[in-house]
């Protein structure tokens, strides 16, 4: 049965490694869900955060097919349990009852980082379900647009 899994790959900061990783996925049609990439404490070093949905026969030759990289340095697989999974959102509503945007805001603890006559743009960085249920209540001012980060994570302690 397939399940999400996120996984945190070290690779080494250099041109074309989020390609190759890319193109791995790509030719043995895995799915990407979400992929977020920063350079780390060392600038020799990225953090790609991957999420997909595999089996557990799939997730083994995954992690086995990154490993098998030149450049990757790291692999390790993110659990709800174990670490600190967050995503950032930028929300664009409409800005007819700014009262009411700014009570879901205050609720979720999300900033109001742009405002006009017409528009309200709304941030917030939280799990995914949190993520969800945000922008599930923010379809009812008329959402104009919307961004996600995917998921990015580090274990805990």
């Amino acid at each position: 049965m397939e399940q999400m899994h996120v996984l945190s790959v070290l690779v080494e900061n250099h041109a074309g490694v989020l390609s190759r990783i890319a193109g791995l996925f790509s030719r043995r049609m895995y799915n990407i869900d979400s992929l977020s990439v920063g350079v780390t404490e060392n600038p020799d070093v990225s953090r790609m955060t991957i999420v997909t949905h595999a089996d557990d026969a799939t997730l083994t030759q995954i992690k086995n097919q990154l490993a098998k990289l030149v450049n990757v340095i790291q692999i390790d697989e993110l659990r709800k349990d174990s670490a600190v999974l967050r995503e950032h959102v930028l929300v664009k509503v409409s800005a007819a009852d700014k009262a009411g945007v700014m009570q879901i805001c205050d609720i979720f603890r999300a900033n109001i980082v742009d405002i006009s006559t017409e528009i309200m743009t709304a941030e917030l960085t939280g799990g995914p379900s949190k993520i969800n249920a945000f922008i599930d209540l923010m379809d009812q001012y008329e959402v104009k647009d919307l961004v996600r980060t995917g998921l990015t994570g580090l274990f805990r302690g």
